[in-house]
């Protein structure tokens, strides 16, 4: 979490903190003038918003929705009967519950900001957008929600796919809009880009104008057409836990309950592997690598554990943790209520060896593009090479020879990977990683490729047009 104030906070005495989501790629804040605060966009973990409340002895009058998210549980219904503040949401939406709703035009106070409310639709039919002002009517900022994002706009097929065209073209006037009423140097404060799957296309910079945005902006230096013609071809997969977070939010999420889930031993987790059931280890990609429990899954607690773990785990399905310590695991169940997932099955933490009780770890060696470079040039023995990456990363080439299983749909596809040795890389190793904990069993002898895939230039490796008739090296 960071608390940047904004570039003219001295002269107008607001102060805009950013807190920060990286896990999601997102970013809530916290706009106040030392007495009274107003919240954008808050997560489901609340207590980062009131802790800073606390911290600068603020009073919360409004809580402001710039959308119905689909990408996490919002925090702002419970953030909003916690300190007594309005909850504020976009008019048309169907709620089931009570709220304070604006539309285009409309004017909210708190103290001495004063937040505009715009109409921006394209990242869904309602979106809304808010102009921070002073009591005289000056712009010193907007928070803009899916809406203008640095460098990039909100995706636009998460309402319904057949909403998708109609909604883009919305989102091109939408950001057109913003250009057109606001001052150059307004900064913008978007929820997305951050590395979120909300954004249409990957996000630059940390922080911008509407100034900037006029020069980058696709939306603003495209043709209309173009504009949507190129965006609806760029829309790449999301993670499926997106189908259940609208609902949840429409309902309105009550309280999240951060504690440690009921300890388990390791004779309960062997059975709940031998069931089937989804037990996670947390720790780092190598050190599951090198001794983990059979049947187990790999996702590292680091910046993309919830997006994965999120999109690979089957929605209610029971989920039990593995950890070093109860303090990581605590961090994954904070990251898990953002996305929706309240009830744990379980955990475990400790030595891996001691969790094993006796029992043969599995393990895999570790080793890089350029390792593989190697072995495909100096070992006879054929072995597989699988890369885990999305489709659109695919299309840009991938390493020669390799066959393609997108990581969200490998679970489904596991018998398309032969048995014998396999090799699997993506785009840094994460992924990778994943894959590989999926596809450990007897009869397969996997080797994680933990490596950035811009090196895979540097090893040889890398061609535009990868398949080959035989998924493997010879």
């Amino acid at each position: 979490m960071s608390a940047n104030p904004t570039p003219d906070a001295g002269r107008t005495g607001f102060r805009v903190e950013t807190i920060e989501t990286t896990s999601l790629g997102d970013r809530s804040y916290l706009v106040h003038d030392d007495e009274t605060a107003v919240a954008v966009d808050p997560q489901r973990d609340i207590d980062r918003v009131t802790g800073l409340l606390d911290a600068r002895g603020l009073r919360l009058a409004l809580v402001v929705e710039t959308h119905v998210h689909n990408d996490y549980v919002s925090g702002g219904l419970e953030l909003a009967r916690t300190t007594g503040a309005t909850y504020v949401l976009a008019s048309g939406d169907e709620l089931d519950f009570e709220y304070r709703p604006v539309t285009d035009g409309d004017l909210l106070e708190a103290g001495r900001i004063r937040l505009r409310v715009l109409h921006t639709p394209g990242h869904t039919h309602h979106h809304i957008s808010y102009v921070l002002q002073d009591a005289a009517g000056r712009v010193h900022g907007v928070f803009t929600g899916g809406s203008m994002l640095y460098g990039a706009t909100g995706r636009t097929d998460l309402v319904r796919p057949g909403d998708t065209e109609q909604l883009t073209h919305a989102q091109y006037h939408s950001v057109r809009r913003l250009a057109a009423e606001l001052p150059a140097d307004t900064p913008v404060y978007p929820t997305h880009g951050f590395g979120s799957f909300c954004s249409a296309t990957p996000t630059s910079g940390d922080a911008s104008t509407v100034g900037a945005q006029a020069e980058v902006n696709p939306a603003l230096t495209l043709e209309e057409q173009d504009y949507v013609d190129t965006l609806i071809a760029g829309l790449a997969a999301y993670p499926a836990y997106y189908a259940h977070m609208g609902s949840l939010n429409r309902r309105g999420a009550g309280p999240v309950d951060l504690s440690l889930p009921e300890p388990v031993d390791p004779a309960e987790l062997r059975r709940r592997i031998e069931a089937g059931e989804w037990v996670v280890d947390l720790r780092g990609r190598t050190a599951f690598a090198a001794g983990h429990l059979a049947g187990s899954l790999g996702f590292e607690l680091s910046t993309n554990f919830l997006t994965y773990l999120g999109w690979l785990h089957p929605w209610g399905a029971p989920l039990t943790l593995i950890g070093e310590s109860a303090e990581q695991v605590t961090q994954a169940r904070r990251e898990l209520v953002r996305i929706g997932i309240d009830r744990l099955a379980g955990m475990a933490y400790g030595e891996i060896e001691t969790l094993a009780d006796g029992r043969p770890l599995r393990s895999y060696p570790v080793s890089d593009f350029a390792g593989l470079a190697a072995a495909t040039a100096q070992r006879p023995e054929v072995f597989t090479v699988l890369d885990a990456r999305r489709d659109d990363e695919r299309a840009g080439g991938g390493v020669r020879g390799s066959i393609h299983i997108p990581i969200h749909e490998l679970a489904e596809r596991v018998d398309e990977v032969p048995d014998g040795e396999v090799w699997v890389y993506c785009g840094s190793g994460y992924r990778a990683a994943i894959a590989a904990s999926i596809l450990d069993q007897p009869g397969r002898d996997l080797v994680l490729v933990d490596d950035d895939y811009e090196r895979a230039a540097d090893a040889g490796l890398h061609t535009e047009h990868p398949e080959h008739p035989e998924p493997a090296h010879r």
